[in-house]
């Protein structure tokens, strides 16, 4: 099937009110015009100069989300035009992308990652550091960005219990914030979670972004 196909497929199954971030981190600007052909708008890369390169050869209209790790001296490169950036796994980074907000005179979208898969090498707060980064109100401080939500990955595995268990602790720990903190304000609504492999049982856990790359554009090339 050609990307356009895979896209049509995709956004038939999602529910009304979840977004498809297309995953095209590796993959050639022809690939992602072609996407973008097809309707789609919202592209995620996790590689700043790449993000940079393929922004200057594609449409104003897309909306860039970042979503892999963002180390500090990084920020500077996306701040001007970022759309939201899901994987804030750190308060020095939160600070980072206000000051460098700031400097550009935005406020920039953004997702705490939660790490509660079963894998070191995943990144995040745990939800107990979160709610205490949440609670203790150094968000407050940081006028240049704009808490959308969370994001969070399951365990890589093939046991879907395991996988929908995970989800449903993301999405739990979102309503507990949600209800806690969030209750008057209309910017706190995202879940990102999901990928190509889970992406399903993430939507039906209450996932509103699911970031897919390998079913829309197939294996990256390296």
């Amino acid at each position: 099937m050609s990307i356009a196909q895979n896209i049509a497929q995709l956004k038939a199954a999602l529910p009304e009110g979840v977004r498809l971030v297309a995953v095209s981190k590796f993959h050639p600007v022809e690939a992602l015009r072609e996407a973008y052909d097809a309707g789609q708008r919202i592209f995620g890369e996790s590689r700043a100069q790449e993000l940079r390169a393929k922004r200057e050869q594609l449409p104003d209209d897309i909306e860039w989300h970042f979503i892999g790790p963002l180390q500090s001296n990084k920020v500077k490169d996306i701040a001007p035009f970022i759309h939201l950036i899901h994987s804030i796994d750190s308060l020095k980074l939160l600070e980072e992308v206000d000051k460098q907000a700031r400097k550009n005179g935005r406020v920039i979208p953004v997702l705490l990652e939660i790490h509660v898969a079963k894998e070191e090498s995943k990144h995040g707060f745990t939800p107990d550091e979160c709610e205490e980064l949440i609670r203790g109100g150094a968000l407050s401080d940081l006028k240049n960005v704009r808490l959308r939500g969370l994001m969070g990955m399951a365990t890589n595995t093939d046991d879907t219990g395991q996988i929908r268990k995970e989800f449903r602790q993301i999405r739990g720990l979102f309503d507990h914030l949600k209800n806690t903190y969030f209750k008057d304000d209309p910017n706190f609504t995202e879940i990102s979670m999901g990928m190509s492999h889970d992406y399903p049982i993430a939507v039906q856990e209450g996932s509103t972004l699911v970031r897919v790359g390998t079913r829309i554009f197939g294996e990256r090339e390296y």
